[in-house]
């Protein structure tokens, strides 16, 4: 006959067995079990702008750890995401005026992970989108000046990601999740209407043009890039390959994206004829954040990525049964 614990277990509660800065995981005993052995990790990363013409890498903003930088339109303010508390932020370019926008979680504050943040073009406002806790992806807006964020669509029980405003500030495009089952749809803040891009099933991650004329987006597989025209209503392929991390360049006329189909690369990519360029080698750049890897651009195309400078280790604890 067997006997079961599951009630006795089921009456006991956690108790805590340590307090660390560090992220603890994977524990496993000893084979004695008088230790536990865990991993026990700090995340942190270094932003890093790679000068074009100097050919090498320097600290961004001191080497902050911070990623999904964004500019204003009228280049003197930048917005971006600290790692890995996922906290939203807003400064002037050399990083004076520095605002806290969202708050990690707390008793008043829910729990939420902050990504892509995006200015709208009159400067006023930050569109970004967040992972609360066990729920779906929500796009809020925030103004620049701080304040509480706001949900742009509450009613909306879908997944919305990536924002971002047409060149007039009266439309936001964005995305669903990275599956087939993404749109890309279209939200216009005058009537509050959302409209759906034609033939876009399983596309994601949309970013509207300077000039207002194209969406390009990803495959929901991350393995094509494709451009919607809002003049001819139709799609073009531009790219194939591994790409991720989508940015315009300031004049319109590339788009610029991190290519890992093999050693990871910056590549430009012309959306007039599809014409590929390699921009940079990132074989040696061990890069870190929410996502591993992701790139933003300065005003004067030169990359910003986040450095790995964390660690890990493994660590034994005593173990003493209550």
């Amino acid at each position: 006959m067997i006997f079961s614990d599951e009630s006795l277990y089921s009456q006991r509660k956690p108790i805590q067995l340590t307090s660390s800065p560090l992220s603890l995981g994977a524990p496993m005993p000893s084979t004695d079990g008088k230790k536990i052995f865990v991993v026990g990790r700090i995340f942190r990363g270094e932003s890093m702008r790679y000068d074009l013409k100097a050919d090498r890498f320097t600290p961004f903003l001191g080497g902050i750890s911070a990623e999904y930088f964004a500019y204003s339109k009228d280049g003197q303010w930048l917005t971006y995401v600290s790692y890995p508390d996922g906290v939203l932020w807003r400064s002037k370019v050399d990083g004076s005026e520095r605002l806290q926008l969202t708050y990690p979680p707390s008793n008043l504050f829910p729990p939420m992970y902050s990504l892509m943040p995006r200015w709208s073009p009159d400067g006023k406002k930050i569109a970004f989108f967040a992972f609360p806790v066990g729920k779906p992806a929500k796009i809020y807006e925030v103004s620049s000046e701080g304040g509480s964020p706001r949900l742009l669509m509450p009613d909306d029980p879908g997944d919305q990601r990536d924002p971002n405003w047409s060149p007039d500030g009266n439309k936001i495009v964005f995305g669903g999740n990275d599956g087939p089952t993404s749109e890309i749809h279209i939200l216009d803040l005058t009537t509050r209407q959302v409209s759906t891009l034609p033939n876009s099933k399983g596309l994601f991650a949309p970013r509207w043009s300077p000039d207002g004329r194209y969406i390009p987006a990803f495959s929901a597989d991350s393995t094509r890039l494709v451009a919607f025209d809002l003049q001819t209503q139709k799609w073009t392929e531009l790219a194939k390959g591994n790409v991720g991390w989508m940015n315009w360049s300031k004049d319109g006329q590339s788009l610029l994206l991190l290519e890992r189909s093999g050693p990871a690369a910056v590549i430009k990519v012309r959306v007039s004829d599809g014409k590929t360029e390699r921009v940079l080698d990132l074989k040696d750049f061990v890069g870190t954040g929410y996502c591993t890897f992701s790139l933003s651009l300065a005003p004067d195309v030169s990359p910003l990525l986040l450095q790995e400078t964390g660690s890990q280790d493994i660590y034994s604890l005593d173990w003493e049964e209550p």
